[in-house]
């Protein structure tokens, strides 16, 4: 299977009303092409999930400032002005969730899983509208599973196949949403035969990922 795919043919895969998923941590392990591509297709009322809205020019933080997002998903918005101003507003539907906790739901649609139960966020404001489970006299909030349609994840190391390396904090919630999207595609820093990634250092292997696209030099 041919995996390499066009900028033209990348944004023909976006839609309106798209849950999507984007690898990344204040941008740092962001695919800027593919934030482009999705820019650039016009795709509008997503759900985006990820760790952060990043800055308002760069990664996520750009699909807010241009108005395609109806509702975010992450541990924080602090860094950018735009999510903030939108949420309070009420153009913008923001579901904060803890770091830890959001990880977790995201292995959770991942894996199969029904959900998570964690003490982080009892007795919070977290807990609103959640079922709490007490087991052994200590309560747990019953976090549920989350998956995407489509995940954008950014790789060091690519290979024809879509095995993927990820170099230091790049990694972060890169290989966790290729688990829990129904299309993965992945941009390439550097891209490579079949054969050339030692399988010992493949972080997310080429078997979930759909779509290839390089970045340019």
């Amino acid at each position: 299977m041919q995996k390499s795919i066009s900028v033209e043919k990348l944004k023909g895969l976006f839609k309106d009303d798209m849950t999507i998923m984007i690898g990344g941590f204040l941008g740092c392990g962001t695919g800027e092409i593919l934030i482009d591509s999705l820019i650039d297709s016009g795709a509008k009322n997503l759900t985006i999930i990820g760790n952060d809205t990043s800055f308002i020019d760069r990664g996520i933080g750009r699909l807010i400032v241009n108005n395609q997002v109806k509702k975010v998903i992450a541990s924080h918005i602090g860094t950018n002005a735009e999510t903030g101003r939108l949420m309070n507003e009420g153009k913008l539907e923001v579901e904060l969730s803890p770091q830890g906790t959001l990880i977790e739901r995201i292995r959770s649609g991942g894996f199969g899983l029904g959900g998570i139960l964690t003490p982080t966020g009892v007795g919070t404001l977290v807990e609103k509208n959640k079922q709490k489970i007490t087991i052994d006299n200590k309560e747990y909030l019953l976090e549920m599973p989350l998956r995407a349609d489509i995940a954008l994840i950014k790789g060091s190391i690519v290979d024809a196949f879509g095995n993927t390396v990820y170099k230091g904090t790049t990694k972060n919630f890169n290989p966790m949403i290729a688990m829990a999207s129904d299309l993965v595609i992945v941009e390439a820093e550097e891209l490579v035969e079949i054969g050339s990634i030692d399988k010992d250092m493949i972080m997310t292997p080429g078997v979930v990922v759909d779509y290839i696209i390089k970045e340019a030099n």
